[in-house]
């Protein structure tokens, strides 16, 4: 029997037992996500390369071990997609940028061959901001593939620079995706498109094979469509990391002090009604960030650490090749930043990391809405369209200190689009941010909720 359309956004967990109760083989599966990513990739410009052939020698490897008795365990026939950013051996890895469209490796990523041991199916390269928008964007069209449009509503943006990895899930062409942070580049997609996305605490995910663009801040993460499979990815990327001591139930939340003072109305009242939520399983209290230039602090340190990265590009004059016209002189201005600026930057950092870490170590989780407002219009000029919303610093300085953050579908605001709650955690706190987040989809449906296939 062919496969249900239904089944593209059907849950990790549920397409894995389907699996391993025969219902279908990983091959069936693959193809048929591989037919959606080919047919409606290039409505979203959410997919660079679709890896057919690939995809079809690990599924069938995949079958092959189920029907022997050999489990790698949850992922083990599951297709994805991983942002081209990360290398994959003799596929090309463009970084979104046009001067590397052609750029392949000999050699997986870290992360991509963690994952084909967990017996996962490499089904596509998605979509990026050109070189993960370290060069400056501010606009939608960023990239060499179009800008990263979102499954809800096709006139708005998908959230970058991730933005093929939140798509791709959000409109059910992979049940799950591999993304990158340095900052917001996770959370701002999974927010805007309505799916569940983690950033993982610096370093417990190796980044080896990943594009640098901060090589102290670069992060690398699932997007999934529920908590539960988040921790099924994780799991399966995650380096060995201390285990932080874990508080009794209830769950100790902090509510961010400023969590929506500039937010659109209807951001407002989904986060208010996800308290409520979280009330019934959570303490909740008055949580208030630590004053510190986290804004600065991050800018600094991603211009200088990407102007040493891509300095070639601007020697070989190839920067000039990039679609957004603020990227091709970006690079230039970070260039001139003085060497005492980033030390500077990087000494306040580690007042950061001590001042935070002191200011969360009451709570399991801080929570604050993901995002200001639903996703951008493509064709409006962005500052524009946020004129007078602004988001908590907690985006920041989590970026700053290198800690984990969760971000969960909890409602819809203007235009019909998702809105999202963001839990942010100490270092090492994944599983706790996660078990808070399975509690929240448990008593709600948001997670269920996907556009129109």
């Amino acid at each position: 029997m062919p496969i249900p359309d239904s089944l593209a956004f059907a849950t990790v967990a549920d397409l894995g037992r389907r699996l391993w109760s025969r219902e279908f083989t990983s091959v069936e599966l693959t193809r048929f996500f591989l037919d959606r990513l080919e047919q409606l990739g290039p409505k979203l410009n959410a997919v660079v390369t679709v890896t057919r052939e690939r995809a079809l020698a690990e599924a069938q490897q995949a079958d092959q071990e189920l029907c022997s008795g050999r489990y790698r365990g949850p992922l083990h026939g599951i297709p994805y997609g991983a942002k081209d950013l990360l290398a994959t051996k003799g596929i090309p890895t463009t970084w979104g940028a046009a001067p590397f469209k052609d750029q392949v490796f000999d050699e997986d990523a870290a992360v991509i061959k963690k994952l084909r041991e967990a017996g996962a199916v490499l089904a596509a390269k998605l979509a990026m901001v050109e070189i993960a928008g370290g060069l400056g964007y501010r606009q939608a069209n960023a990239t060499f593939t179009g800008p990263g449009l979102n499954p809800w509503n096709r006139t708005r943006w998908a959230g970058g620079s991730s933005s093929g990895s939140g798509a791709a899930v959000a409109a059910g062409l992979v049940p799950f995706s591999i993304g990158t942070e340095t900052w917001g580049s996770i959370m701002t997609p999974a927010g805007y498109c309505g799916v569940t996305g983690l950033r993982p605490t610096y370093g417990l995910v190796n980044a080896k094979g990943a594009m640098a663009l901060t090589w102290t801040m670069d992060k690398i993460g699932p997007l999934t469509r529920t908590a539960q499979d988040c921790s099924f990815v994780l799991n399966a990327i995650r380096e060995p990391s201390p285990a932080p001591a874990q508080s009794q139930c209830p769950f100790r939340i902090g509510v961010l002090d400023d969590a929506v003072t500039k937010v659109q109305p209807e951001v407002q009242a989904n986060f208010e009604a996800s308290r409520k939520v979280l009330e019934r399983c959570a303490t909740l209290s008055e949580f208030k960030l630590p004053d510190l230039p986290y804004g600065s602090v991050n800018s600094i340190i991603i211009s200088c650490e990407m102007a040493a990265a891509f300095e070639d590009l601007a020697k070989n004059g190839k920067v000039w090749e990039m679609t957004a016209e603020e990227d091709r002189w970006g690079l230039y201005s970070a260039l001139t930043i003085p060497a005492k600026d980033y030390i500077n930057a990087m000494r306040i950092r580690a007042i950061i990391q001590r001042e935070l870490d002191a200011a969360l170590s009451p709570f399991d989780a801080v929570i604050s809405p993901t995002l200001p407002s639903v996703a951008y219009p493509i064709d409006r000029p962005w500052d524009e369209y946020r004129k007078g919303l602004a988001g908590s610093q907690i985006g920041g300085a989590g970026n700053a200190a290198g800690i984990p953050a969760l971000s969960i579908p909890n409602g819809f605001g203007e235009a019909g689009l998702p809105t999202g709650l963001q839990l942010v955690g100490r270092a090492y706190s994944e599983d706790r941010l996660l078990a808070i987040a399975q509690a929240y989809q448990h008593q709600t449906d948001w997670h269920c909720r996907h556009p129109a296939s």
